[in-house]
């Protein structure tokens, strides 16, 4: 049994597919099954949705919210739109407290030559005694940092600390050459030549 089941839903489950109607079920805060609609699948509380949208929460990238929360104001207009995490302390600032003992993971956009860290890793160390475990970039854009290596590996060999992206721009193109998307191919030959062209100057060899 469920802890709760949404009946009738348009799942949209984040993969990419096509979205499909399903019933959800939820246990200990987790969905636990995506079953067919009319499922009989028994819950603690059941929700007909009713054919309204049902998907992962969403991930805003670019998010000051640290600014109401500190000042003890809830997110409810985050919430009321499908957004449950959030990357907070961007553009070289953030409002969040760190003192001694803290753990820090540093978020960034994208990192070219490595010389955002340089920039922000005195400052952050000066706020207090903190172990940075790492560096998460949404892009690696597989540039060359000062020298032969990309960014984040000089990056990782110099402070000695994990460095990571979501998604690179390898990948990226892989994903979009000469394949449509909303009717349009967005990388076709021509501009996957001039990529080809950058990344022969200035990408990792």
């Amino acid at each position: 049994m469920f802890d709760i089941l949404f009946r009738n839903a348009k799942v949209i489950d984040g993969t990419g597919n096509p979205w499909f109607y399903g019933d959800v079920g939820v246990e200990g805060g987790t969905v636990a099954a995506v079953l067919p609609p009319g499922s009989t699948a028994r819950a603690r509380r059941v929700a007909d949705v009713d054919g309204k949208a049902l998907c992962p929460g969403f991930v805003d990238g670019h998010s000051h919210s640290e600014l109401p929360l500190l000042a003890g104001e809830g997110m409810d207009c985050k919430i009321m739109q499908g957004v449950t995490t959030e990357n907070l302390g961007l553009d070289g600032m953030s409002l969040a407290p760190i003192k001694d003992g803290d753990k820090v993971v540093i978020i960034e956009d994208v990192t070219t030559a490595g010389t955002s860290i340089e920039e922000t890793l005195p400052i952050i160390k000066a706020q207090g005694d903190v172990d940075v475990l790492g560096l998460v970039v949404s892009v690696d854009r597989c540039e060359r940092g000062k020298g032969e290596k990309s960014a984040l590996t000089e990056i990782q060999e110099k402070y000695g600390f994990r460095t990571t992206a979501i998604v690179t721009m390898k990948e990226v193109v892989e994903h979009l050459y000469n394949k449509e998307y909303k009717g349009k191919v967005i990388i076709d030959d021509t501009l996957k030549a001039a990529i080809d062209a950058y990344y022969e100057q200035y990408g990792v060899k």
